[in-house]
């Protein structure tokens, strides 16, 4: 049924989902790509009634056509942000006291967390003017080839916090991903070029590094101690063009396990406006300490104040990971692309019998590899829990340690049959 040979090749609706990779947006969530809340003016989406989106903004700016070059990139689609990513370009490598703390060394900057020194609550006015220059605009470039073989560049928007005084910025992946040019500036009008760091698709969080020095971190808080009803100031660049925006609202929710492109999250919930271009700005308690990154809103008909935040602790996880190693070391990987089969139509269009997850890409000495999966292998279980979508089986994988054995049951050639993957280290960069 399947050639290894020509797999899937002839037959592309849509993107296959991989484990360390931006995921293509589905039809419940959406990112703040231009937080980067990106508008992405080349092609309109058709929003259903609710969705939530990512929110940051990217634009197709058409310039002048230029010269087709030798390597051509594919248009990319994903969902944080209701954007679109383009290509594959990313390189894999105040006046009150509450400055955090942070350690540098000449391999790393690690980012600590302060505590507040004052248990008097600042007023939105405070909090704004505190963090305002803690808070930046990115701007992305990215080439695009066209149907007709065209290039021009695609722009998008976002927002970014800094972390450290020598210049290391945190994002939401979703951003800046597949970007070959990274832009920041800084509230004072200042343009820097940045550098990736490093980027965490399953949490939506990157690191990006500019050359500057003496400037203003946020201090990060504890979100573990957060309650609902309490103050949320959000500060970030919506539309991608009015950079250092402030509006606030409360806490409306803590923990919401929200699924946005196949990976589930738990978010903090905030009726603070956030738009496209959000993405990547800060939430911020009142007493000034960062408390959440920005990640997605909702959007559609009859809805408003929904928007959401990766919580602070989970962040500043992420974040000395990145900048350390460049990616979240010890995150269990089976080293396959999947793509799920949803339809009678989708599985005719693929040539197979029935819907479900489907391998379409083997990595080589990876888990899987080494376990003797194939393209065209649909999973139907790990250690007899029964897999539907690509979503399951990443829960299923994450819930274990690198070095712990699988047992996969999948479905090959109309016969069942198990595989026993020895998970491996997650690592982008190989």
């Amino acid at each position: 049924m399947f050639d290894n040979k020509d797999p899937f090749d002839k037959y592309i609706p849509f993107n296959p989902i991989e484990e360390n990779a931006p995921l293509e947006m589905n039809s419940a969530y959406t990112s703040s790509e231009d937080d980067s809340s990106y508008i992405d003016h080349s092609k309109e989406l058709k929003e259903p009634e609710i969705i939530i989106t990512h929110s940051s903004s990217k634009k197709h700016s058409i310039k002048k056509p230029i010269a087709l070059m030798l390597s051509m990139l594919t248009l990319t689609a994903f969902g944080f942000g209701g954007g679109y990513a383009v290509g594959q370009f990313a390189n894999p490598h105040s006046t009150l006291n509450t400055t955090p703390s942070v350690s540098s060394s000449q391999n790393d900057t690690v980012v600590q967390t302060a505590s507040r020194t004052s248990g008097k609550a600042l007023s939105v006015t405070e909090i704004a003017n505190l963090n305002g220059n803690s808070v930046v605009e990115i701007t992305t470039e990215v080439m695009v080839t066209g149907r007709r073989l065209e290039q021009y560049i695609s722009q998008g928007a976002g927002s970014g916090v800094i972390i450290t005084n020598d210049g290391y910025i945190m994002t939401n992946n979703h951003v800046i991903s597949g970007s070959n040019k990274i832009n920041v500036r800084l509230k004072n009008g200042e343009t820097y070029e940045a550098k990736l760091i490093g980027t965490d698709p399953t949490t939506d969080i990157a690191v990006i590094k500019i050359e500057a020095k003496n400037l203003v971190p946020v201090t990060f808080g504890n979100s573990d101690k957060l309650a609902v009803g309490e103050l949320a100031v959000a500060i970030g660049n919506p539309l991608g063009e009015l950079g250092g925006t402030v509006t606030d609202g409360i806490i409306s929710a803590l923990d919401r396990e929200i699924t946005i492109d196949g990976e589930t999250m738990n978010l903090l919930q905030t009726n603070a406006a956030i738009n496209p271009g959000n993405s990547g700005g800060g939430l911020f308690n009142d007493g000034g300490e960062l408390i959440g990154l920005v990640v997605a809103k909702s959007s559609g008909s009859d809805i408003e104040g929904l928007g959401f935040a990766i919580p602070s602790n989970d962040v500043k996880t992420v974040v000395d990971e990145l900048i350390a190693h460049g990616y979240v070391t010890g995150r269990p990987a089976l080293g396959v692309s999947l793509l799920d089969i949803t339809t009678a139509q989708e599985a005719m269009m693929y040539r197979v019998n029935q819907t479900g997850v489907y391998v379409a890409q083997v990595s080589l000495d990876s888990a899987a590899d080494k376990a003797g999966f194939k393209v065209g292998d649909c999973i139907l279980s790990v250690n007899d829990t029964q897999i539907t979508s690509t979503t399951e089986l990443k829960k299923a994988i994450l819930e274990h340690k690198v070095g712990d054995k699988l047992k996969v049951k999948i479905l090959r050639d109309r016969e069942e049959m198990t595989l026993e993957p020895v998970l491996k280290e997650s690592n982008p960069s190989n």
